[in-house]
């Protein structure tokens, strides 16, 4: 590989990562070409990507930023994981080649600055949606609201329920 080649490979890998909300490293070994193929097409539908390149293109690309943490899981065959919108959606979608066995594995990863280990990423995967935990949170937030509420009508409603008893005793004695 020409040197202007592997510097375009690694401001493009820069870029990528200034771009990723999350990066996970790959182990590979004999995997073939469909089922590399498999995995990218499975990530694409994710909003993410997975690049191939040397260990020394990585470890210039990943630089001293946020995610340098990378540097620690780097060596033999790697290959980068990015992931450009939801990650625990990335995270199910690289999990779920568990079918690979030995062949494709999780180093680890970075998201928000902060290295994750193999199993954080399992735990990542096993996250609801994110749909489903916005909507959670949207109903814990409303608890208390939705209490104050029915407190503060309770009075209102005990007088005219009052009321109209009252109001049917009389209609019943009349």
């Amino acid at each position: 590989m020409k040197r202007q080649d592997k510097v375009a490979l690694t401001r493009q890998l820069a870029d990528r990562a200034a771009r990723s909300t999350m990066v996970l490293v790959s182990e590979f070994r004999g995997i073939s070409v469909s089922e590399a193929n498999e995995l990218r097409r499975r990530l694409r539908a994710a909003s993410g990507e997975l690049k191939i390149a040397k260990n020394t293109l990585i470890a210039r690309a990943v630089g001293d930023g946020a995610f340098a943490a990378l540097r620690d899981q780097l060596g033999g065959p790697v290959g980068l994981v990015f992931c450009f919108d939801d990650p625990a959606v990335v995270a199910k979608a690289v999990t779920s080649f568990r079918e690979l066995g030995e062949r494709f594995r999780l180093r680890g990863g970075v998201i928000g600055g902060k290295a994750l280990d193999a199993r954080a990423i399992e735990e990542l995967a096993n996250l609801p949606p994110k749909p489903v935990l916005m909507a959670r949170l949207l109903g814990v937030l409303q608890a208390p609201a939705a209490r104050l509420v029915r407190v503060l009508n309770e009075p209102g409603s005990a007088m005219a329920r009052l009321v109209d008893a009252l109001g049917k005793k009389q209609a019943a004695s009349a």
